[in-house]
């Protein structure tokens, strides 16, 4: 069903409502006969409400079965697909029935995705093999079959329209470039999917055209937007709305992308080095490209030409995996410029597909602007929306006007180990205001375990692994001795430890060959092997590097056989409070069996121990490492009062036989 006919449905049935809201105030004007206290209120009327600076559930907005619906195309500036014509975007529309019957303006809650029209089969089979060797070629790889795309119109999806419809917002999707029946091509960080949602929300605003029908010229307008427009999404559809972001359009006032893909550098690459997402082993950009590639079969062809096996097997190097112009071109960091809109992100702290870095580099350059900015972080993995009060809030504010004092709040909020999502605690700000970086140093134990100290302790000499991509991490954490790893680590702690930020290691380490993978792993022992364990029961935190780019990340420098070198990285970002009777250690090894490329084990790594280092973000600093390892001090026992030691004498007296007695 078209835009149009389904506009003219709304019409149609317009005189139909008003007669019977009229017999309905009738019916009403009876029965306000017996009870006075009863009001009417006519539904038509029905006005967003706010209470405690939030939106309400309005009960004129809530029924699904009164929501308007409608779908048409939004014509961009761009042609990605060349086929002479510029891209329409398929959009469709959620709204509530007064914004047609009764002239009622509201703001839009707007989503947008590469997913609504259905995705391809994933899996090993039509991913990258990870046998490679380091700077070898990439074996060939089997495609993906074509996607069959699905939907009905006119809706699109029928995500957060539950939330935000009967708190008075409009609720928008549109699909991707090349995805749906949306035109084009995707290109999967591109500049036309930054421009696809500017022009969704140019049209919104009045700047742009809409029209009934993909290649028709009949117009549809958004005179029921009231020009105020936030966007929200999850993984790639928390992408797109900081890509909209980027385009500094106007109308876009707030955005909340949840566990975001910032760079797409980052999430296919470390340091340099060729790493897979947490569970997706083999996947790279031209994979993914065919996971969403469900547009118009005509243009199939054409795109997987120019887009997939052109820009992409072209630049994404799978070789080295160094930084060039086609990763700095997929990475927002570098286009925040033109950025003025409020931004929410939210991130999990163990999330280990879109890795937390993604939100914390965005978050920290969008504060540096000077724009409102606030995060929130979970102990969880991927995905989980801030609490609904808080972004209720955030929208209400910025998309409704109304002065509630979100500016002022923290502007961190981390759920703490234990806690429910929804009561998160506050912070001033992300890191922890009192996080300083605390220095460690390794002394020699291999092949079973070293110590993780403060104090420096010279002439600890060199100690070797050789990798092997056999044993996956938690095996090497497990082992009470191997050859396939080194592990530092500190004595137990006698009360916790709160670490709040990056941690950042330095590894002075030469090889027997000219590459080798390089994984660092921080973890809490004693490994905690219950069922059920949580994430945050063993692993802290996490990172990878190639020593070949350790001076650059543009320029693979290859290792001198025996040649020692210090690579400096930083670890995934956190902040967890490990409890006491723990121990955190440092586990340095080579390949990293669900996230790099697997060489043929053999590899020797020597690592100088008095070269090597890690730097905690612990916050109270040297202060706060210290008091976590000494006994805590007992707490003093409550005064008692007189009367309580009356009742007790008196209750020992009941209880204890008397030599009369006897």
């Amino acid at each position: 069903m078209s835009a149009t006919s389904t506009l003219a449905q709304g019409r149609s049935v317009k005189l139909a409502y008003r007669l019977f809201f009229a017999a309905l105030l009738c019916t009403t004007t009876v029965a306000r006969a017996d009870d006075e206290q009863d009001e009417y209120v006519d539904p038509m009327q029905a006005t967003p409400v706010f209470e405690e600076g939030e939106a309400q559930i309005v009960d004129g907005f809530k029924d699904a079965a009164y929501w308007l619906r409608q779908d048409l195309w939004v014509e961009t500036d761009f042609d990605s697909d060349n086929d002479g014509r510029l891209d329409r975007m398929h959009v469709s529309v959620t709204r509530p029935r007064q914004t047609e019957l009764a002239g009622l303006k509201l703001p839009v809650v707007y989503v947008s995705s590469p997913y609504f029209a259905g995705t391809a089969p994933t899996g090993k089979k039509y991913f990258w093999d990870p046998h490679q060797e380091l700077g070898g070629e990439p074996k060939k790889r089997t495609s993906a079959p074509a996607i069959v795309r699905k939907g009905m119109r006119p809706l699109i999806s029928k995500s957060h329209t539950e939330a935000w419809v009967p708190r008075g917002y409009t609720v928008v999707h549109s699909s991707s470039p090349g995805t749906g029946l949306s035109q084009g091509c995707p290109t999967v960080g591109g500049k036309n999917e930054s421009l696809a949602p500017k022009a969704v929300i140019d049209w919104l605003c009045g700047r742009a055209d809409g029209f009934t029908t993909p290649d028709g010229f009949e117009r549809v307008s958004a005179g029921w937007c009231s020009g105020k427009i936030g966007m929200i999404g999850t993984s790639y559809n928390g992408t797109l709305p900081l890509a909209a972001a980027t385009t500094g359009v106007e109308g876009l006032e707030a955005i909340i992308p949840v566990a975001p893909n910032t760079s797409y550098y980052h999430y296919y690459r470390s340091n340099g080095l060729v790493r897979h997402p947490g569970g997706y082993l083999g996947e790279d950009i031209d994979c993914l490209y065919e996971f969403i590639h469900s547009g118009a079969e005509a243009m199939r062809a054409h795109c997987d030409c120019e887009i997939r096996d052109t820009l992409f097997r072209q630049n994404q190097d799978r070789v080295n995996g160094d930084y060039n112009d086609f990763w700095k071109s997929r990475d927002y960091l570098h286009q925040l410029g033109p950025m003025k809109c409020a931004l929410f992100m939210s991130h999990g702290f163990n999330d280990w597909n879109v890795m937390p870095e993604h939100s914390y580099r965005i978050f920290n350059a969008v504060r540096e602007k000077g724009l409102p900015a606030q995060v929130y972080y979970h102990q969880g993995g991927h995905g989980g929306e801030p609490p609904m009060k808080l972004m209720n809030r955030w929208f209400t504010h910025y998309l409704h006007g109304v002065d509630n004092g979100v500016e002022d709040d923290s502007k961190a909020w981390i759920t703490r180990e234990g806690d429910q999502r929804d009561k998160p605690t506050a912070y001033y700000r992300y890191p922890h205001p009192k996080a300083a970086p605390v220095e460690l140093h390794l002394t020699r134990g291999a092949p079973e375990r070293g110590r993780l100290r403060r104090r420096v302790r010279r002439e600890q000499g060199v100690e070797t692994l050789v990798d092997n991509y056999s044993f996956n991490g938690e095996a090497l954490a497990r082992a009470e001795w191997t050859r396939h790893r080194l592990l530092y680590a500190t004595r137990e702690l006698k009360q916790p430890l709160h670490l709040s930020g990056i941690a950042e290691v330095t590894v002075r380490m030469a090889c027997d060959r000219p590459a080798a993978n390089l994984s660092v792993w921080l973890i809490s022992l004693p490994w905690n092997e219950r069922r059920g364990a949580k994430i945050t029961d063993n692993i802290i935190t996490r990172g990878w590097a190639d020593p070949q780019n350790r001076d650059s990340l543009t320029e693979t420098k290859p290792l001198v056989p025996g040649e020692f070198v210090d690579v400096t990285f930083q670890l995934q970002p956190d902040d967890q409070i490990i409890p006491a009777k723990q121990q955190i250690g440092l586990m340095i090894f080579s390949s990293d069996q669900d996230f790099t490329l697997w060489p043929k084990p053999g590899a020797e790594l020597s690592v100088d121990l008095d070269g090597t280092s890690l730097t905690l973000p612990v916050v109270d600093g040297r202060r706060g490492w210290r008091r976590a390892f000494r006994e805590p001090e007992p707490e003093p026992a409550p005064e008692r009062s007189d009367q309580a030691e009356d009742e007790e004498e008196a209750e020992k007296a009941e209880v204890e036989p008397s030599n009369e007695a006897t």
